[in-house]
């Protein structure tokens, strides 16, 4: 048997990456995906319709996860088209990186809104749902930048941080309710902005990671499987790192 097989899942940011990854591992293992995403129609309807060949129930939503206001509307109209919302994954972010002293307020803003109150405009909106049900698995991606910091992004590691605070809190408040909270910190993971790099630089990278190599999406996506699936009934509050054991 799938492990999600008959579960929604709503995964934001999923038309790239790590999100994407994630949106395929779920689809593989039976669940229905809600997807979002913020520019290419194409690309969209592209992955909807790849989805769906699975044997699943597939739909992209254009939202912009930063604003209260979409949110709300995204999570209503999920729930009128799934059902219900049984995972949670908030993975819509991004990178604005300088240094602090080069650093204006519109980029710190910029991080903070899209990383940081995404993931409350998000979890906040599917509170009710999760509540009615008594049950829901939320998943937050956080990075091992908000564990151990990084020079240049402090916005980037501020926002990441206060997401590793959100999901212990929220997973406190609703936990008598089964609903889970947990987070995934992934460190240096194969994307097209790590595949771009020189190979100098990736050489330089890799003296850092214990594991000598950057991770993929997809091993990523398979601790998110694990979350979200009913493998990890008594799993919350936690920070996973996908981070080939790059601790320090």
């Amino acid at each position: 048997m799938k492990l999600l097989s008959n579960k929604t899942a709503l995964i934001t940011g999923a038309s790239r990456g790590i999100g994407l990854a994630m949106a395929k591992k779920f689809a593989e293992n039976g669940a229905n995906i809600a997807f979002t995403y913020m520019s290419s129609d194409e690309k969209a309807i592209a992955l909807e319709s790849e989805l769906t060949l699975l044997g699943v129930k597939v739909k992209a939503y254009k939202s912009n996860a930063a604003s209260y206001a979409a949110a709300v509307e995204l999570i209503d109209n999920v729930v009128k088209e799934f059902g219900s919302i049984d995972v949670l994954i908030n993975n819509a972010g991004i990178t604005r990186d300088n240094l602090l002293l080069r650093m204006s307020e519109e980029q710190w803003d910029e991080v903070m809104e899209n990383n940081l109150k995404s993931v409350f405009n998000l979890t906040k909106s599917a509170c009710k749902t999760f509540l009615k049900q008594k049950s829901g698995s939320i998943i937050n991606l956080t990075s091992i930048v908000g564990m151990k910091g990084q020079a240049g992004q402090t916005n980037y590691a501020a926002s990441k941080a206060g997401i590793i605070g959100f999901t212990k809190s929220v997973a406190d408040e609703l936990g008598s309710r089964s609903i889970r909270c947990n987070a995934i910190a992934p460190g240096f993971i194969s994307t097209d902005m790590t595949d771009a790099l020189p190979v100098e630089t990736k050489e330089l990278y890799f003296k850092q990671i214990p594991m000598a190599r950057f991770g993929s999406p997809e091993e990523v996506a398979n601790v998110a499987l694990f979350l979200a699936s009913d493998l990890s009934t008594y799993v919350s509050g936690q920070v996973i790192s996908v981070c080939g054991a790059l601790n320090r």
